[in-house]
């Protein structure tokens, strides 16, 4: 086993102060490796820089691994009391450039480095703590608070590879070398690649809850296709074999790439991969902190985009149809190679888990069964998007981990790299990114005949996103008439300077843009990405697809235009972020109206946000709230509800007589009324309910 780094935990056994040593080693080594790769930069001055546009500086990724713990530890109520509000509110949300990711670099004050040091180390304390104390059960299952802290581990191991990605893309001079960090010594002449023929047949995707090791939402459920014979590229392809693309101008001739490749090409202005650096002499390449002549037997690192003009190039240079492969052929793959998953697979025989190299190494230097690289070395991209087998149920601590990605451009990588460990390296792994995103990834080709599932809208099939889009862009039922435009109209009607709104909670955004049929500027929060997406969709693709849901598992499909809604004109007024409104980021503020429908009695501390939304509002600013008052302690321990609840006098506590103690230093209430909603849950089975409205003007 390498000292540096461990595998995972296996989720099953029979000694639970053994599971807990063996999980508690297994987060310090993570946390370890994690602050070891910062190392890298050379200075603390570096942190505030950025290795790639799109991304933040590397400060926010050295930040969010930690309050990611606080964070969802919070929300799944295994702990009452934050570390740092302001941090756990500044690193909260990283990038996948998605509408809401926020990279305005003026929304944040960055904290010195040392102080997010201090930092870690009180996050370190309170997960040991937390190792050692919390209840556990074996085997762990998903609705464990352990599964929480494995959950956390698993993401800072995503982290060590993606931070390793922009710190080898971080200018040379503001990286060092770590004597630990080793680089592959050796290199030659690239082999000549070859194909090999890979028998079809049934394969069947996905897993069990009963596994016997960590996963992701993403990699739950069922998905069977018949495949039919193809073949697959001993080799990755190798620097050696990519250079005959670029010394053809590979780059250069549009006939090889499609529209989305076209558009990276104008943007970046690639002439050849990101990795090489072209001098006098030819090309070198960029290991993680060194320039090194070009190794032209290892793999080639590129994104999606690049390896997909690169087939096309061979295609029409052999006379032969090569794709890359989708994710059915790579389990036959991974099945031709013999390959056994974790903790059985030795990760001597491949170069993964940091257990080699720092650093790609030759593509023929790990065989499985007569075919190279099958795990390891680098990601292989593939020609399959990402999308949720049957059976697909999100993690209510992490409900937007995969669905984001559930859009036909996420690509799925196949494998793993040098800088894979813990669920990267396992069997059932999924991970995806945007095609013209760079990662430790390469390729290999096939030639095969075999389709590839495209997903349908993601709306469709989530259940709970759905009902949502029917509540607030569907039918009205029983005479009740839609709530989001009726809380708009009472928001328009008592605001009194009409700049700025925040909808929040906004799920789907139907009010969001209602709002801007008389705000200036109107954001949509929601503590969801899931929801958000919608009003994204809406705004950039002009229409929403979701199912209403009819009986059992028959549903009706629905589709709204933003041309039927009347916001073809008013779209641009409106933005959507992804937030928790008990622990804001700053930057949300100078408000004329705060509007918050049907959430304070969902939130985890509501006290949080009524005690600080005033800080939000402009003089004579309006803030809305309506509730239900349908307190749950699977929403809200009951500690902090405000309502619904006799006192130790057995006196009843009643949630708006609360809300005017919370809110009257600051507010004055001018409006109080009962607005009725409807929620569609089946032809023949609605939610109807009726919500207390209370409108608040901020006092001078």
């Amino acid at each position: 086993m390498s000292k540096f780094s461990l595998y995972p935990p296996t989720l099953e056994g029979s000694d639970i102060e053994a599971k807990r040593k063996e999980i508690r080693a297994y987060f310090h080594n993570t946390f370890n490796i994690f602050e070891k790769i910062f190392d890298v930069l050379k200075s603390d001055e570096v942190f505030y820089k950025k290795s790639e546009i799109t991304r933040h500086p590397m400060i926010f990724y050295f930040g969010h691994t930690a309050t990611f713990f606080v964070n969802k530890l919070i929300n799944m109520k295994i702990i009452k009391e934050r570390i740092n509000p302001q941090f756990e509110s500044i690193f909260a949300v990283g990038v996948d450039e998605m509408e809401w990711d926020d990279l305005e670099s003026g929304h944040y004050k960055w904290p010195k480095v040392d102080d997010v040091r201090a930092y870690r180390v009180k996050v370190r304390e309170l997960v040991d703590e937390l190792i050692t104390t919390l209840p556990l059960t074996l085997p762990i299952a998903q609705d464990s608070a352990m599964w929480i802290i494995l959950m956390g581990i698993e993401h800072e191991r995503i982290h060590i590879e993606t931070s390793l990605v922009l710190h080898r893309q971080m200018p040379i001079e503001f990286v060092k070398e770590v004597e630990e960090f080793n680089i592959c010594p050796h290199s030659s002449t690239p082999p000549k690649n070859e194909m090999i023929t890979i028998e079809g047949g049934s394969v069947v995707l996905g897993k069990e809850k009963s596994h016997n090791l960590y996963g992701w939402d993403n990699e739950y459920g069922k998905y069977l296709q018949q495949v039919d014979d193809f073949k697959a590229s001993k080799y990755l392809v190798s620097n050696g074999e990519f250079m005959e693309f670029v010394e053809a101008e590979g780059y250069e001739n549009d006939e090889f790439w499609d529209e989305e490749g076209r558009k990276f090409l104008k943007i970046s202005g690639a002439k050849y991969p990101s990795f090489w650096i072209e001098d006098e002499s030819g090309f070198k390449y960029r290991t993680l902190a060194k320039i090194i002549d070009m190794p032209f037997d290892w793999p080639v690192d590129v994104n999606a985009l690049e390896a997909e003009a690169f087939c096309r190039y061979k295609s029409k240079k052999d006379g032969v149809i090569y794709s890359l492969p989708s994710e059915t052929e790579y389990r036959l793959i991974y099945n031709y190679a013999k390959l056994e998953d974790i903790p059985d697979f030795h990760e001597s025989r491949a170069n993964l888990n940091f257990y080699h190299y720092f650093s790609s190494c030759p593509v023929n230097e790990f065989s499985f069964n007569g075919i190279y690289d099958v795990v390891g070395n680098v990601w292989q991209w593939s020609r399959t998007p990402i999308f949720g087998f049957d059976g697909f149920e999100v993690h209510p601590a992490y409900d937007d981990f995969s669905t984001p990605t559930f859009d036909n451009r996420h690509a799925l990588i196949l494998g793993s790299s040098w800088a894979s460990s813990g669920n990267l390296i396992m069997k059932h792994s999924r991970y995806a990114f945007r095609k013209h995103f760079y990662q430790n990834a390469g390729f290999r080709y096939v030639i095969s005949k075999s389709e590839v599932k495209i997903q349908n809208d993601v709306y469709e099939s989530d259940e709970l996103v759905s009902q949502y889009c029917e509540f607030q862009y569907g039918d009205e039922y029983f005479g009740v008439k839609n709530f989001a435009k009726e809380t708009a109209n009472i928001a328009s009607k008592f605001a009194k300077n009409r700049t700025k709104a925040l909808d929040l909670g906004c799920a789907t955004g139907r009010a969001t843009f209602e709002l801007a049929q008389s705000f200036d500027e109107v954001e949509g929060i929601d503590f969801s990405a899931r929801f958000i997406g919608v009003g994204v969709k809406l705004k950039n693709e002009g229409y929403v697809a979701f199912g209403s849901k009819t009986e059992g598992d028959l549903a009706l499909k629905k589709k709204v235009t933003i041309e039927e809604l009347g916001y073809e004109n008013i779209k641009e007024k409106v933005t959507f972020w992804q937030g928790d409104a008990c622990n804001l980021k700053p930057n949300f503020n100078s408000y004329d109206l705060v509007m918050a429908t049907n959430l304070i009695d969902r939130l985890y501390n509501p006290r949080l946000f009524l005690g600080s939304v005033h800080e939000r509002l402009n003089s004579d600013g309006i803030l809305i709230l309506t509730s239900p008052y349908s307190w749950q302690e699977s929403s809200t321990k009951k500690e902090f509800w405000l309502g619904g609840y006799r006192d130790e006098n057995a006196n009843e506590i009643k949630t708006i007589d609360t809300l005017k103690e919370i809110l009257s230093r600051e507010f004055e209430l001018i409006h109080l009324q009962d607005l009725e909603f409807v929620i569609k849950e089946t032809h023949r089975k609605f939610q109807h309910s009726v919500a207390e409205v209370s409108v608040w003007r901020k006092k001078s």
